[in-house]
């Protein structure tokens, strides 16, 4: 065999090899490329999640306690150094930021512009290097670094928080002495700069308690605290007169130092700093590993998702590469037959080999090389692609060992039966397949692991679901077509006849294949998208939700007359109440349970206002006032606690009134329930007794359109303010402002940031990857029996057959199977999530609620779209494919075969 001979096969068969090494760029730009995509998409994650974290859980913060004789400040900034130096290294290149502080407990602070306006003011004094680059001055300057020990000591404040106080440059004040009133001289100040904080978001302002910000009195008689910036020697003579000083050491992880592939290292790392922070001579405070976990938890979900789509997508992939050989194979079976004859035993094999290793590697570098150029980091998927490179390399010569030695007799004079070996293979398909889903409920995915044949199950059931039906389609087809031997025209019986044939219908189990991949991402997506609808209506089962201490009862009217308002219905929340026994308040000894009051009514009609789905118990919505306990709807836990305790009803405090309930009805996921408890009591409100002091809502649920936070917030303000006016209030109480809360931000929280853009990323891609490489295998069944249409067609038409009934006859003929693959593969689809939903872990993604696998209406009409293309889609194939071939030719290539 001359080394230029198999190239110029090669260019014989060019639009085979085409196809082939098509298939294999595809692959291989698949196994180099998505990774990369999905470590970027993963890094972008990670980004949006640790940004919407507050500094307490971003940071690593090592504090001192406040010590009289503390060691100068000016020698601590180094501690920065020394202390990231002693972090593990996943941790320490994970530091994208730091910063030093050392300050000195609040002490109270007098002085004229204060005593002016009777403010009670506690100050602390902290030494912040690089505040002089953070913050803006607006008036003044920046405190010196004093030489003279008997000057004021000057400092510098934030200009909002002086403007409240009516602080001014030149502003002199007393700070009290530490330890016992009266012990030691105060200290002088004297206020030398104003400055406003450039942004606002930099790191080096979180530092609590905040030098911009007030923190307010808890109660009457009690002081407002504020912090001012002072020079760090002035702080060190502050520590030599006997103030105490404490230190800290903040250092802040940004995504930018943290490789996602390492995220377990980095929180093993971060425990183990916590855990040897004592030997440090400070404290350490984090929370910088309830994120990292969350989103590692996240992470390791859709990844173990993406495996299992893209195991179907690789299997359909294979599926046409096994189709392609067999379609060069069946080209070629007359030259290589014609080898066998010649005494040419395995030639057709090493030609078919050469041919591969001529076309193949160098498509598989291509392949590779697309790959590499996409953003990312490389997922190490070397040696898989490596493997696909000999599998599909292989893939011809394989197929060629299956070409009959001999000629082979007409194939459609007689129904075939299914070799004895095709049968057991198709057999044992099916039952590996069973296999995989008993060993995949019982044992689970691995998180983090990927096991193979368990991520390999979504493909094997839908190869094991096409074998089964398409060994059972011809039997329905065969019968329609003796009904349509007794019609008039051949062209309904010669198609369904023709569709009749299980042989024709193999490759369609590639159709099977790629189809149930695409409907399986599109009902796992719709499953989560409705489990986050769900979880952001019970806890907003409106549109919006008022949340305060007490608020006025007549809120909700003003509510209503907001622009926009189309219903308002008021809530009690109560946490951590007790239940009693008797009236008298006997403990049940049973654990803390949150209270809830709802007006049953109310509540149906705000949420039907709001358009939610809502389902309120009817004992709540018709419960009214009478003698004996309230009907009650209770958590699970609180009811199994209540019957283990042997009590048909308790007593709760709500508002310091005590009611007495029974349990009337168990509910697992009320709306309104708090996410932090399983255990609840839900009162009907409007059933309540009357008395002298009657609850006031906690709360209100607004429906209605466009509504702005910001008015519903001050209508909220407003309330608890007319009740402070007129209601009762404990002295020292100060009602902290409302908080409002829509459903569209806690829908759009559920939906946003984290490892959602690579859950997106996995649906998309597995759901166009289906539909595409259906379309392909569709274009492979028709190619397949090109030659044998072909043939078919010449002799018709030199009996009268016109194009539009050959049309006809081809629409017949395909739409059986194609309708069948479809249809199987849409099922298969919906199918696959409700194994494979326990185990993959996608509570993740649904703030630990269980997604629900619902069934689409739309489902239906991508299954009746997908099928009406792909047999347009064949019919344009079969067209184009006829118009490369003249009558004559193809008599003569049947007569060859």
């Amino acid at each position: 065999m001359s080394i230029g001979a198999v190239p110029r096969r090669v260019g014989v068969h060019s639009g085979q090899f085409l196809l082939l090494a098509a298939l294999t760029i595809v692959i291989t730009l698949l196994v180099g490329g998505v990774p990369r995509v999905v470590n970027r998409l993963a890094d972008q994650g990670l980004r949006e999640h640790l940004a919407t974290e507050p500094a307490a859980r971003r940071d690593l913060t090592y504090a001192t306690r406040p010590a009289v004789g503390a060691p100068p400040a000016s020698g601590q900034a180094a501690e920065l150094d020394v202390r990231q130096q002693r972090m593990p290294a996943d941790v320490r290149a994970a530091v994208a930021h730091r910063w030093y502080a050392a300050q000195t407990p609040a002490g109270r602070v007098t002085g004229p512009d204060l005593a002016r306006n009777n403010h009670l003011v506690d100050l602390g004094l902290r030494a912040l290097p690089g505040i002089d680059a953070a913050g803006t001055l607006v008036e003044g300057r920046w405190p010196d670094e004093q030489a003279d020990g008997d000057a004021p000591v000057q400092v510098a404040l934030d200009a909002d928080v002086a403007g409240r106080f009516h602080l001014r440059v030149g502003s002199r004040l007393l700070l009290a002495a530490p330890g016992d009133p009266g012990v030691g001289p105060p200290t002088p100040l004297t206020v030398v700069g104003l400055f406003r904080p450039t942004d606002r978001a930099d790191g080096i302002w979180d530092t609590l308690p905040s030098v911009l910000e007030v923190v307010e009195p808890e109660g009457d008689a009690q002081p407002f605290v504020l912090v001012a910036v002072v020079a760090t020697t002035a702080l060190d003579r502050q520590a030599a007169g006997g103030r105490p000083v404490s230190f800290t050491w903040r250092y802040r992880l940004g995504p930018d130092g943290i490789d996602v592939r390492r995220i377990d290292q980095l929180i093993d790392g971060v425990q183990r700093l916590a855990r040897g922070s004592t030997d440090t001579g400070a404290e350490l405070t984090q929370g910088v590993d309830v994120p990292l976990r969350e989103f590692s938890r996240a992470v390791t979900s859709a990844r173990t998702l993406l495996a299992v789509v893209g195991a179907g997508v690789l299997a359909t992939l294979a599926g046409l590469v096994v189709l392609a050989a067999a379609l060069t194979v069946r080209r070629r079976r007359t030259e290589f037959v014609l080898i066998r004859a010649r005494g040419g035993g395995t030639a057709g094999v090493r030609r078919s080999l050469a041919e591969s290793l001529l076309v193949v590697p160098p498509a598989a570098g291509l392949g590779w090389l697309l790959g590499g150029l996409l953003p990312g980091a490389p997922g190490g998927t070397g040696p898989l692609a490596v493997g696909a490179t000999v599998l599909v390399t292989l893939a011809l010569p394989v197929a060629t060992l299956t070409v009959p030695s001999g000629v082979v007799g007409r194939r459609d004079l007689v129904r075939l039966r299914p070799s004895a070996r095709r049968a057991t293979t198709e057999a044992a398909l099916v039952l590996l397949a069973g296999l995989a889903v008993v060993l995949l409920r019982r044992r689970g995915l691995t998180p983090g692991a990927v096991d193979p044949l368990l991520v390999s199950v979504p493909a094997l059931v839908a190869v094991a679901a096409s074998v089964l039906a398409l060994r059972l389609y011809p039997w329905p087809v065969r019968l329609a077509g003796r009904l349509a031997a007794r019609t008039r025209g051949s062209v309904a019986f010669l198609g369904t006849v023709r569709a009749g044939r299980a042989a024709a219908a193999t490759p369609l189990v590639v159709v099977v294949l790629a189809v149930a991949t695409a409907a399986f991402c599109g009902v796992v997506a719709t499953g989560i998208e409705a489990t986050r609808d769900d979880v952001a209506t019970r806890a907003v089962p409106a549109d919006a939700l008022i949340r305060g201490d007490r608020l006025a009862p007549d809120t909700g009217p003003a509510l209503e007359r907001l622009p926009g308002v189309r219903a308002a219905t008021g809530v009690v929340d109560e946490p951590a109440q007790r239940l009693a026994t008797d009236a008298d308040g006997t403990d049940a000894r049973l654990r803390d349970t949150s209270v809830l009051l709802v007006d049953g009514p109310g509540l149906a009609r705000t949420a039907r206002a709001a358009g939610r789905d809502v389902p309120v118990p009817g004992l709540l919505r018709d419960a009214r006032p009478g003698d004996g306990p309230l009907p009650a709807v209770v958590s699970p836990a609180v009811a199994a606690d209540l019957a283990a305790a042997g009590l048909r009803s308790a007593f709760v405090t709500v508002q310091g009134q005590r009611y007495e309930f029974t349990p009337a009805d168990t509910v697992a996921d009320f709306p309104l329930a708090r996410p932090d408890t399983t255990r609840y009591v839900v009162l009907p409100w409007q059933a309540l007794p009357r008395r002298d002091d009657p609850p006031v809502p906690t709360g209100f649920l607004v429906a209605g359109d466009r509504l702005a936070a910001e008015v519903l917030r001050r209508a909220g303000d407003e309330g608890q303010r007319r009740y402070q006016t007129e209601g009762t209030l404990t002295a020292g109480e100060r009602p902290r402002g409302a908080a409002v809360v829509t459903w569209s931000q806690t829908r759009l929280r559920l939906g946003g940031g984290g490892a959602n853009g690579l859950l997106g990323f996995g649906f998309t891609a597995g759901a166009v990857a289906g539909g595409v490489l259906a379309l392909l295998a569709v274009a492979f069944t028709v190619l397949a029996g090109a030659r044998a249409r072909g043939e078919v067609l010449s002799r018709l038409r030199t009996l009268g057959l016109s194009r539009r009934q050959w049309r006809g006859l081809l629409l017949v003929e395909l739409a059986p199977l194609v309708g069948v693959s479809v249809l199987t593969g849409a099922l298969v689809g919906v199918l696959l999530p409700v194994l494979l939903t326990p185990v993959l872990g996608l509570a993740a993604f649904t703030s630990g609620v269980p997604v629900r696998v619902t069934f689409a209406p739309a489902l239906v009409a991508a299954t009746v779209g997908l099928g009406a293309v792909a047999l347009g889609f064949a019919m344009a194939v079969e067209a184009l494919n006829n118009r490369r071939m003249r009558l004559g030719e193809v008599l003569r290539l049947g007569e060859e075969s």
